[in-house]
């Protein structure tokens, strides 16, 4: 785990009226992929359904399957692992420093083959 995923991991996220620490959040299955974990920082009941945050960990021979999400804008940010990547049939690596747009009703997915991926997805409007 590198620097970026522990201290994202360890954190906190401070709202005006709380603070919630990042270790009291459970890895959540995701509801549709294997092997995929999540951990809601921001759900969208604390922005008015704005806006969601989630750290997601990818696990070693696992992905992210291609899916879509209607009317949502993701933009996710690579932060721990290498892996590979597929954007409206754009391929390309998913390594610390790269960031993905995804527009609505655009395909994507992302594969941890190479160990462990760490992506920072943000939804708009929210997720959840």
């Amino acid at each position: 785990m590198n620097e970026t995923v522990k201290g994202l991991s360890e954190g906190k996220v401070v709202y005006t009226d709380q603070d919630l620490n990042v270790t009291d959040l459970e890895w959540r299955p995701h509801p549709s992929f294997a092997g995929v974990f999540l951990k809601h920082l921001v759900k969208g009941d604390s922005s008015g359904g704005k806006f969601s945050c989630h750290l997601i960990r990818i696990k070693d021979g696992f992905e992210i399957g291609e899916h879509v999400h209607e009317d949502k804008i993701e933009f996710i940010n690579i932060v721990g692992g290498v892996g590979q990547g597929e954007l409206a049939g754009k391929k390309f690596i998913c390594k610390l420093g790269v960031s993905i747009v995804a527009p609505e009703n655009i395909k994507h997915r992302i594969v941890a083959d190479n160990g462990d991926v760490y992506l920072l997805a943000k939804f708009i409007p929210a997720l959840l």
